[in-house]
């Protein structure tokens, strides 16, 4: 069985997911705040080392259209430097409401706005790794 990363990667945080063994349910983990690229590498490395993932599945912000904007070519490049720097497959999975959609839950949660921004990340991340893995198992049929 195959463990998977689940990346939301913005501008200055990543949220962090991971999911079972099994590949069936994913878990929010961490959210990581980060300046610069060689600091998120060694953010990842630590995560990566504890999770071992076989893939990880990165959220791009496609715009309404499902065109790539300013905000995917920024996660393109980004991803294009830390692949050679962590050795597992890289896969793209629109992610376009992720964070709407996690920020709904945790309001819904009644959080506070303090509570909410440590957690949102992490739970997008959880978002766009828990719709991988139910897209994958509907075209696996199982």
């Amino acid at each position: 069985m195959a463990v998977y990363l689940g990346l939301d990667l913005g501008e200055k945080r990543v949220g962090v997911a991971r999911s079972d063994e099994q590949g069936t349910f994913a878990e929010a983990v961490a959210t990581v705040r980060y300046s610069s690229k060689e600091f998120l590498l060694r953010q990842l490395e630590g995560q990566i080392e504890e999770i071992r993932p076989e893939k990880i599945v990165v959220g791009l912000p496609q715009t309404l259209r499902g065109e790539i904007g300013p905000s995917a070519r920024r996660v393109l490049k980004l991803v294009d430097w830390l692949k050679p720097r962590i050795p597992a497959e890289w896969i793209f999975w629109d992610e376009r409401f992720s964070t709407a959609e996690a920020e709904e839950v945790l309001l819904e949660a009644d959080l506070s706005r303090k509570k909410r921004r440590r957690v949102l990340d992490a739970l997008a991340a959880q978002r766009i790794l828990q719709s991988y893995l139910n897209a994958t198992k509907e075209i696996k049929g199982t």
